[in-house]
């Protein structure tokens, strides 16, 4: 048992600690007090880490100022705000005065953070005392190691957290976090190397730490490429924020949480690429009076108040250079949804769609429904060079064409109960992408029953079809039950009876021995 104790990965162990010392708190607010403490014990380890480099070198001298931790994406912690200061005060009662203070003053001496961490939360908290105690001794094991280096140390106790808040809190509305999973398949297929790169409903920074890590992992160089998102809730706003300056990865986030519609923080933003995950369904998004002149609505037509999905689309699409590309989710009732036709009728008039892919069920931590990956790209129109896999190719004119894909049947269960997709599952649907704008190996692409099949606008625009994006109306789905050999099948069926039937007789007739061995005849 000690052994099977000691091999357990170090985030799961400090979340299993953590969960025990949950009480009297709802789920969303001991996620933020919780991440709040791992922000600050992360802050405290980096500080750490460039305090004793600069130690050890001929900038000793500078080790109090401050420039020389920020020019290291480091940030500057005075003595009251270090973990130490925390540690040795954990059993006392003003412990979350302490605490607050410390925010405070890291958000007063490292002006990108104003505004954007957890402060007043921990003098006000419910949490019992000796609870509070021991939490912070739980994250005060993280440490730093051979096995575990800052960055992987970072990136695995953020990602797993907010990975298991999302699944926790998922009655409560928790939705701040899209799986790595999705987020991943976007980024393998829209390919974000270089440029700018927007998300209009940013929750926790999921699809920006994504964007990095995909260019890391594709040998790219993470300078060339700058983020830019929004957020509509204020303490989502603060989590994202922290997730991803802890992890170095400098984001424009607006000044504070605003509403992407209302209160637009990037209005003069053209973006490389856009990675999205709106808010199903939204109702109500505006009043039937407000943004009925918006340019963002201009040649497509104004979306309607009962759902706000259109709304994003558009957005999106504004804020799109001309060689644009969008990669973003959506209910699957923005497909054919009679209320909204003549936008998506324009938006396909208009080449904007590139792909459709519907996703599996229950991709998600806190819904079970189907989604579906839209890809917009503002360039489809012509042929030109884009970097796949970080060499240039060619890429054809596919003006007019839109690409369904249906994976509703891929995927395979996790331990929690959702539904991932495997590794080679997102390369075959990047193969095919791929295959299918390629200038040299568009020979490679064909439609596949059940799979995939691409499609003109002219079809899509038919009589039958009213614009519809529905894929299930284009792919082509084959009978399986035309391929069973009926009279084969009534054979099998027939014995398989006959000799149920003879089985019920024998029993029926050991019952009536059995009985007339005490006496009893059973057919009186």
């Amino acid at each position: 048992m000690a052994k099977e104790k000691q091999q357990k990965p170090l985030e799961q162990t400090i979340w299993d600690a953590c969960s025990k010392l949950r009480s009297n708190m709802s789920g969303l607010s001991y996620m933020y007090f919780v991440m709040g403490l791992i922000f600050l014990k992360f802050a405290n380890l980096k500080f750490e880490q460039r305090y004793n480099e600069l130690m050890n070198s001929e900038d000793a001298p500078f080790v109090a100022e401050e420039s020389f931790y920020t020019k290291e994406n480091v940030f500057f912690l005075t003595k009251k705000s270090r973990w130490e200061n925390i540690k040795n005060n954990a059993k006392e009662p003003t412990i979350g005065i302490i605490i607050d203070k410390a925010l405070e003053d890291i958000e007063k001496h490292n002006i990108e953070l104003k505004d954007a961490l957890p402060t007043n939360i921990y003098s006000k908290t419910t949490l019992p005392p000796e609870k509070f105690a021991s939490l912070i001794d739980e994250i005060d094991k993280i440490k730093i190691d051979n096995e575990h280096p800052m960055n992987d140390l970072i990136g695995k106790v953020y990602q797993y957290f907010l990975n298991k808040f999302a699944i926790k809190t998922a009655d409560e509305k928790g939705e701040f976090y899209t799986p790595d999973n999705i987020v991943d398949l976007i980024t393998t297929l829209i390919e974000p190397y270089k440029g700018k790169v927007y998300d209009p409903c940013c929750g926790s920074g999921g699809m920006f730490v994504q964007s990095y890590k995909f260019v890391e992992s594709h040998k790219g160089n993470i300078k060339n490429i700058s983020v830019y998102g929004q957020e509509s809730n204020p303490d989502t706003w603060k989590l994202a924020k922290m997730n991803l300056a802890i992890r170095g990865i400098n984001a424009n986030l607006g000044k504070s949480d605003a509403d992407s519609f209302l209160k637009d923080q990037h209005k003069s933003l053209k973006a490389d690429y856009i990675i999205a995950n709106p808010p199903f369904n939204l109702k109500n998004w505006r009043t039937e009076q407000q943004l009925l002149e918006d340019n963002r609505w201009k040649g497509y037509g104004v979306p309607p108040v009962s759902n706000a999905n259109y709304a994003w689309i558009l957005h999106m699409v504004s804020k799109l250079k001309d060689t644009g590309v969008a990669g973003f989710l959506l209910a699957n009732g923005a497909l054919g949804d009679s209320d909204t036709k003549e936008i998506r009728k324009n938006l396909i008039k208009n080449n904007k769609v590139e792909a459709i892919i519907i996703l599996p069920r229950e991709m998600f931590y806190y819904t079970d429904i189907s989604v579906t990956l839209w890809i917009i790209d503002n360039a489809n129109k012509k042929e030109r060079e884009v970097l796949r896999d970080g060499k240039k190719i060619k890429i054809r004119n596919r003006q007019n064409e839109i690409l369904f894909i249906d994976l509703r049947t891929w995927g395979h269960k996790t331990k929690e109960g959702y539904i991932e997709l495997s590794l080679e599952d997102m390369q075959k649907v990047k193969e095919t992408y791929n295959n299918w704008q390629s200038l040299q190996k568009q020979k490679l692409y064909k439609d596949i029953p059940e799979y995939c099949k691409s499609v003109t606008n002219d079809i899509i625009g038919n009589n039958e079809n009213d614009w519809s994006l529905v894929p299930s109306k284009y792919i082509e789905f084959i009978d399986h039950d035309l391929d069973i050999n009926f009279k084969k099948e009534m054979k099998r069926i027939q014995q398989e009876m006959k000799e149920l039937l003879k089985e019920e007789k024998k029993s029926q007739k050991e019952l009536e021995d059995a009985f007339k061995g005490i006496g009893y005849n059973i057919k009186d």
